[in-house]
Order: C-alpha cells, then sequence, then structure tokens
C-alpha cells in the first residue's frame, strides 16, 4: 500500500530533507510551509498521512490539529516536536493526533510510525468493505477475517459450496459464526438464487418440532385447525437449509431426518402425500457429535450421513489477529445504531480485546463493543471502557508459563539473556518492537543488550 504523505513545516531544510527521505521510501510526498494553506494543500492532494510541526511560525500546529480534526478527522495526523514538548506532545494525542515524533527525527522510528498508520489505513479500508457488503446483505471472504486458520476455513467452504448438493455438517464453539458460514456457502452455491432456511433445533419445543421441519394438515394434531402448513423442507426446496445445533434433535426425529437425508422425500404430520424436496442440507453443533454417539443421544447413521463434509471453525481466541477488524466494524454498526460519532479505538483497548479469552467467541465480541459503545460519552473506545471484561482473561496455558532450568554446573547471566531475546525474536520473527514489548523494555534498552550481546536478527517476511 503506497501512502500520500503531506509534510507540513515552515523550515524548508526539514521538509527537503523529509522529503527525500520518504521518496527513497516509497512514499508520494508533497509540503507545505505555509499554515494557512494546509487545509487547501489537503483538500488538492488527500493525503493518507500527515506529519505536522507544532510550531510554525505564523500558526500553531495544535490548532491546525483542530481544524484538521474537523474538517479531514479519518487522514492520521503525526505531530513532529522537539523533546522539550513531550508534554504538548501528549495534549495533541488527547486531541486525536494519530502519534507523535521527537526531533531531530529518527528515521527508523520514522518508519515505523509509518507502518503502523499503513496497518490503521489498511484496517480503516478493510472495515469500510466489510460494511459495503453487509449493506448489501452479500458475505464475502473479507466478512470472516485474514487470519491463516479462518483463511483454511473459507478456503474449503468455497471449494464445498460448489457441489450444490454435498451435505456439509459445520462444528464450532457457540458464537463461533456457523450460521454466518452457512449463508456464505449458499451464496457461493448454484442455489444462490433460491431461499435459505434456517432452523435452530435447539429452540423449537420438542412436540413442535416435526411440524417445523416438515409441516402439517389441518387437524393433525391438537392445534392444528388452520389450514395446511409448509415445513421448514418444502420452504428450503430448491435452496438450502441450515438444521443448526442438530445434535439437539430427540432421537425419534432423527430417524425422521434419516430417511429425508436419504431419499428427500417425507410427509407432513397428518398428511398421506409423499412430498420430494431438492434442498442442500447445512447442519451445525457446537457439540463433539462422536461422543454424543458414545452416550446414546445421537444416531450413528445419521451423523455419517451428515458427515460428508465436515467444517471445524476455530475460536476467537485462536485467531486473535481477526479481532481487530471484527471488533472495527461492530463499532462502526453500532456508531450508526446509537447515533454517535467514535473516531476508533487506541491501541491499548485492541490489546486487552486480544487478550481477552472469548468463550463466546464473535458473538461475545459483538456484544461487548455494543455494550461499550452505548456507554460512551467521549469520541475514542479506551481500555477503560471494556473493565467489566477484567475478569475474562485467557486462562495460563502452560506454554504461557515461564519456566527456567538453571543447570547443576550454573550458567552465565550473559548466556541466559541472550538465549531469553534469541527466543523473543523468534517468537515474532524477528520484530524487535514487539520483542521489546514482550521482555518489558524500551526499544533501545532492547537493543543495547542485542549489540551487547552481540545478536543479529534479520525481520522475517512472509
Amino acid at each position: 500500500m503506497k501512502l500520500n504523505v503531506l509534510i507540513v513545516d515552515d523550515d524548508n531544510l526539514i521538509c527537503m530533507s523529509l522529503k527525500k527521505v520518504l521518496v527513497k521510501m516509497g512514499y508520494e510526498v508533497e509540503t507545505c510551509m505555509e499554515g494557512e494553506k494546509v487545509l487547501e494543500t489537503v483538500a488538492d492532494f488527500q493525503p493518507d498521512v500527515i506529519l505536522l510541526d507544532i510550531y510554525l511560525t505564523s500558526h500553531n500546529g495544535l490548532d491546525i490539529l483542530k481544524l484538521l480534526q474537523k474538517e479531514f478527522y479519518q487522514i492520521p495526523v503525526v505531530m513532529i516536536t522537539g523533546y522539550s514538548d513531550v508534554k504538548i506532545a501528549v495534549s495533541a494525542m488527547k486531541a486525536g493526533a494519530f502519534d507523535f515524533l521527537l526531533k531531530p527525527i529518527d528515521l527508523e522510528q520514522l518508519q515505523i510510525v509509518l507502518e503502523k498508520c499503513t496497518e490503521h489505513l489498511k484496517l480503516k479500508s478493510e472495515v469500510e468493505k466489510l460494511h459495503s457488503l453487509i449493506k448489501e446483505d452479500e458475505i464475502s471472504r473479507e466478512f470472516f477475517g485474514r487470519s491463516k486458520s479462518i483463511v483454511r476455513v473459507i478456503n474449503s467452504v468455497e471449494r464445498l459450496a460448489q457441489s450444490g448438493d454435498t451435505t456439509i455438517l459445520l462444528e464450532g464453539e457457540s458464537g463461533t459464526g456457523k450460521e454466518v458460514f452457512a449463508k456464505f456457502i449458499h451464496q457461493q452455491s448454484p442455489r444462490k438464487n433460491n431461499a435459505f432456511i434456517s432452523i435452530n433445533c435447539a429452540a423449537i419445543p420438542k412436540e413442535l418440532a416435526e411440524s417445523e421441519l416438515f409441516g402439517h394438515e389441518k387437524g393433525a394434531f391438537t392445534g392444528a385447525a388452520q389450514k395446511t402448513k409448509l415445513g421448514k423442507f418444502e420452504l428450503a426446496d430448491g435452496g438450502t437449509i441450515l438444521l443448526d445445533e442438530i445434535g439437539e434433535l430427540s432421537l425419534d426425529l432423527q430417524v425422521k431426518l434419516l430417511r429425508v437425508l436419504q431419499e428427500r422425500t417425507f410427509y407432513r404430520l397428518g398428511g398421506e402425500k409423499e412430498i420430494s424436496v431438492n434442498v442442500r442440507v447445512v447442519a451445525a453443533t457446537n457439540r463433539n457429535l462422536e461422543e454424543e454417539i458414545r452416550k446414546g443421544n445421537f444416531r450413528e447413521d445419521l451423523y455419517y450421513r451428515l458427515n460428508v463434509a465436515k467444517v471445524v471453525i476455530p475460536p476467537l481466541r485462536e485467531r486473535k489477529e481477526d479481532i481487530a477488524i471484527l471488533a472495527y466494524s461492530f463499532l462502526r454498526e453500532f456508531e450508526v445504531k446509537f447515533n454517535k460519532k467514535i473516531k476508533g479505538m487506541d491501541d491499548d483497548a485492541l490489546t486487552f480485546l486480544e487478550d481477552q479469552y472469548w468463550k463466546g467467541n464473535v458473538r461475545e465480541l459483538r456484544n461487548t463493543i455494543e455494550r461499550a459503545v452505548l456507554m460512551l460519552d467521549g469520541d475514542e473506545l479506551k481500555e477503560q471502557h471494556f473493565s467489566f471484561l477484567s475478569s475474562g482473561k485467557s486462562p495460563v496455558a502452560d506454554d504461557d508459563k515461564f519456566i527456567l532450568k538453571i543447570p547443576s554446573k550454573g550458567v552465565g547471566i550473559d548466556l541466559v539473556l541472550r538465549t531469553l531475546i534469541l527466543k523473543t525474536l523468534d517468537i515474532t520473527k524477528g520484530n524487535q518492537v514487539k520483542a521489546a514489548k514482550i521482555l518489558g523494555l524500551s526499544r533501545s534498552k532492547l537493543r543495547y543488550r542485542m549489540e551487547q550481546l552481540e545478536i543479529e536478527v534479520t525481520k522475517k517476511i512472509e
């Protein structure tokens, strides 16, 4: 993603020097040295990022920041300031600045900040695309996220959807989005122009379940005094039916469902005419059906009829890369619903959300964002706005515990530090910023230790 960067500074030497460096990095660059022309230049150049000096000869950078926030609030603004102005820079951050850089500008730090801006804009772009898809009631790949695990699932269901007839079993914890995946399968299939019917097997009373699935004739049972009722299978004829929470069906109804899956025919309750349907069946469950078979709660023959193609949807805690885009998507959804104007979430809030266990998965995340947006008085979500989740931290797994084994002959502290840093850099694929955060060090201290211990690491690119 190639960014347009606008430099606003009344020092010609700084403007030209920064422009030369940024052009070499591959950015499109424009400069503006007059405060009164900033808004005009922004409108003409349409930058993705603005580098703004706090002190200009005729204007205060903070005043310009306020104007930019009002007219072009979606553009990240990075403030440039001297060491003595850090308090002012912090005030600028509170006023909406994306980040700040200290003079003299460290080029490596500049690149890091611009990379953060790039990620921010990519995420914003994905969220905007996602919302356009939601408005059109069409579900695209981007709706689910970009983690490797979810991409593998998407690739799998896309291939399975093409057959149009293959029965698919979706397994996953509650809240992972099984119904959304079922809709996606339908929309990607040759049946997309026909009906998609969903029925939650856990939500219908046992005595009405057969009627809901297969319909009934007038007078079939007490309360069936009205005209013939079509069941969900008839309504889905030519399209797709989702049997959600399939593990909740009674054994009696499982027998009747098995016949429908085998023959694609059934009788309405109280009816004498055999009805044929042409439907694709997608079943979903949060239970382990093989375990339910061992307990005698689920028929083995039905399981194998459903399990023609099984797709396991990973829980949200195993695909943390998707949390940011999902959280921003829900934020925009509820921003509109509650008629609020929200800039977004700060880094600490996103980190906090990524650290949660999310037992309720995507549904729980959506409910969390809804509550936070509803209660928000300001224009940005911060970690404090999610304090009600404080007890939802991930349980500590064995892999998360720090265990240090010291050999009987002892070990040098330099070897311990060197090993610790190398292992951390391996985890972060050479990303020193992330490694420093994990180790609780500033980046400068980490680099000092690396030089001291003669550690050279090249950042890995996937």
